[in-house]
């Protein structure tokens, strides 16, 4: 099944504790597609420079993403650099160039207009307004963002989210938007804004998927050997609309099955640079992982005898 994917794609620079390296394939709508690639037929909507290597655009192409929306400009790929700090948890932006992406303003080719899934990655919500404009007759259209927007284009990104089913954002960006300190009561909060389902993402410490009458909580996938967190995010946001494409459905059950996915390609998203992990794995690690997964939450199994009565 087809997923529409939308967003940056741009060249990155990052320095961690352990290592430094450039010229690595970058931009929310890069994770995305490439961790979507593992569930449905990615068509992804986009635009680089004149300078935009052979070689990044190849490894869209061996996750047969499909590039019909890519367009070439004149002038330079969008670029960022930056370094993360001991912990891994925080780093600073040490240059960010628009480029080319300055100007996007995308126009969906038929082949992307017809798509019934769709992830808006984390572009301005004017922008994504315009793309979900375009489509036809979409089934399930989830939307991602970030405190740029909220702080800078709050009254587009609430129009915004009149028109998408779902709403993906991290947990600082669920509390600045509803002003809720509450994680739980900020992810009720944002249902009211007009999405059936609220996303709230907690980087390490795991998720939270909000319904109007649903909810589900999980952990993050444990791993010992984080390299670079870089792009995470978007992995875990392409991971779950993957697999949400790829059941052809979204109620409840099958959301709480793509957060899992979600989950599962962040994890593997993290323990290398860029796309380096993403981009080679197997069916039988995914799913060794997923099971490895719902081994962690199987309390049914769990020793409950340990509880005292009282007298």
């Amino acid at each position: 099944m087809s997923l529409l994917v939308v967003g940056s794609i741009g060249i990155d620079d990052v320095k961690t504790p352990r290592e430094a390296r450039a010229g690595l394939l970058g931009g929310s709508a890069s994770y995305a597609a490439v961790a979507a690639s593992y569930f449905a037929e990615p068509r992804l909507v986009g635009v680089v420079g004149e300078d935009f290597p052979e070689e990044l655009r190849r490894i869209f192409l061996r996750r047969g993403v499909n590039l019909a929306g890519l367009k070439v400009e004149r002038g330079l790929t969008f670029r960022w650099s930056g370094e993360y700090f001991q912990n891994l948890n925080e780093r600073r932006t040490l240059s960010v160039s628009l480029n080319v992406f300055d100007n996007f303003r995308p126009e969906l080719p038929p082949l992307c207009r017809e798509a019934p899934f769709a992830l808006l990655g984390n572009i301005e919500p004017a922008l994504q307004t315009h793309v979900l404009a375009q489509m036809r007759r979409p089934r399930f259209v989830m939307a991602d963002t970030m405190d740029r927007w909220i702080q800078l284009a709050r009254p587009d990104l609430l129009r915004l989210l009149k028109k998408v089913d779902a709403v993906c954002m991290n947990d600082s960006e669920a509390r600045e938007l509803t002003g809720e300190p509450n994680l739980v009561r900020a992810g009720r909060a944002l249902l009211k804004f007009g999405p059936a389902w609220a996303v709230v993402k907690k980087g390490e410490h795991g998720c939270l998927l909000f319904g109007r009458d649903a909810f589900f909580s999980t952990s993050a996938f444990p791993v010992v050997d984080v390299e670079d967190p870089t792009g995470a995010g978007d992995a875990f946001a392409g991971g779950f609309m993957g697999s949400v494409a790829r059941q052809r459905r979204a109620d409840f059950g099958t959301l709480q099955r793509a957060v899992v996915f979600g989950s599962v390609m962040a994890s593997f998203n993290v323990e290398s640079f860029s796309l380096d992990r993403l981009r080679d794995l197997s069916a039988g690690e995914i799913k060794a992982r997923w099971r490895a997964f719902a081994r962690m939450g199987d309390y049914d199994r769990a020793d409950a005898g340990a509880i005292r009565r009282a007298k």
